[in-house]
């Protein structure tokens, strides 16, 4: 099965950010993840996983509290950051590159909490002055609705538990960490599913 026949021929692309608040237009992006996900004898499987350090912009505010849950210091040197613009250019490119491979038409962002990675994204679109985004403007497969439905549960260590999938809480809010276990979970629900074709 292709990838533009199971999703009418859209690439899911699955993506956590972790930023330094809630606020898109005073908070920064900090970590820029994506993970691509192919179909191997029947099962969709993780592909390869891209993680991107992310400089604050100038006048950015990191808000205490989000930088107490990511651990993630924003000034360390050690975490080779680059300019937004750069991490979500780079990132556009590798995606439109992935849909051209699988000959879909458009990306859809894959994401636990979808709605929230998904407009924070947009905004850092809007500011970096990058016109075209290759993600549907407002469509999302968000991991947090289908576990629920799948699982009965929302939080995304607790929906990969009862999955199966082995998660460390000790390594949650890493961007390349949360999206590699919610690729796993997203694939896994994907397998399960009684899909019927038209």
């Amino acid at each position: 099965m292709l990838l533009a026949e199971r999703f009418r021929g859209y690439l899911p692309v699955v993506v956590d950010l972790e930023t330094g608040g809630f606020d898109s237009t005073v908070n920064p992006l900090l970590e820029l993840a994506c993970q691509f996900v192919v179909f191997e004898e029947g099962e969709l499987i993780p592909k390869e996983l891209a993680h991107w350090a992310v400089a604050p912009f100038p006048g950015a505010e990191v808000d205490p509290a989000s930088a107490r849950v990511t651990g993630i210091d924003a000034d360390d040197p050690n975490r080779e950051a680059v300019p937004e613009n750069d991490a979500v250019r780079h990132f556009f490119k590798a995606v439109r590159r992935e849909m051209k491979a699988q000959g879909c038409t458009r990306a859809i962002m894959v994401a636990h909490n979808a709605a929230f990675d998904h407009n924070f994204l947009a905004s850092v679109t809007e500011r970096c002055q990058i016109k075209r985004s290759p993600f549907h403007p407002f469509s999302t497969i968000d991991t947090a609705a289908l576990a629920a439905v799948a699982y009965g549960h929302t939080v995304l260590s607790e929906a990969c538990k009862r999955a199966g999938i082995e998660f460390d809480n000790s390594e949650a809010h890493s961007a390349a960490y949360d999206v590699a276990r919610t690729t796993e979970l997203f694939c896994g629900i994907v397998n399960r599913w009684p899909y019927q074709p038209a």
